[in-house]
C-alpha cells in the first residue's frame, strides 16, 4: 500500500512539473508573438527611396493643382459691394468673404447660401 501511494505521488509530481512546463511554453509563445509584431510593424514602417519618390511625385501634383485652382480663383471677379456685404452681415473678414464669392463665381446668393449652412 504504501508503494502505491509512493506511485501516486510520483505521479502528482510530474503532472505538477509538466502543467509548469506548459505555462512557461504559453509564456514564452506570447513573448514570441509580441517581438513578431513589433519587427513586423518595424518591417512595414520602414521607407525605401522609390516610396519616397512616389510621394513626392503625388505631393507635386496635388501642389500643381492647387495652383491651378488658385489661378482660376483668381479669375473670377468679384464686386466690392458683395464683399462688403458678407463682412458686415456675416461677421467674417474680408479674405475669406472673397474667397468664398471667388468660389461661387461671384454669384452672392449662391456664397451667402453656402456660408450660412
Amino acid at each position: 500500500m504504501e508503494h502505491e501511494n509512493d506511485i501516486d505521488q510520483d505521479l502528482a509530481e510530474e503532472s505538477e512539473v509538466d502543467e509548469k512546463k506548459k505555462v512557461k511554453e504559453k509564456r514564452h509563445d506570447a513573448g514570441a508573438a509580441d517581438l513578431e509584431k513589433v519587427t513586423d510593424y518595424a518591417e512595414e514602417t520602414e521607407i525605401s527611396a522609390s516610396d519616397i519618390s512616389g510621394v513626392m511625385g503625388i505631393i507635386g501634383q496635388e501642389v500643381a493643382g492647387r495652383m491651378a485652382k488658385e489661378t482660376e480663383l483668381l479669375k473670377v471677379q468679384v464686386r466690392r459691394e458683395d464683399v462688403q456685404l458678407l463682412v458686415q452681415e456675416l461677421e467674417i473678414n474680408q479674405e475669406k468673404a472673397e474667397r468664398a464669392l471667388r468660389e461661387h463665381g461671384g454669384n452672392l446668393m449662391d456664397t451667402l447660401v453656402a456660408l450660412t449652412n
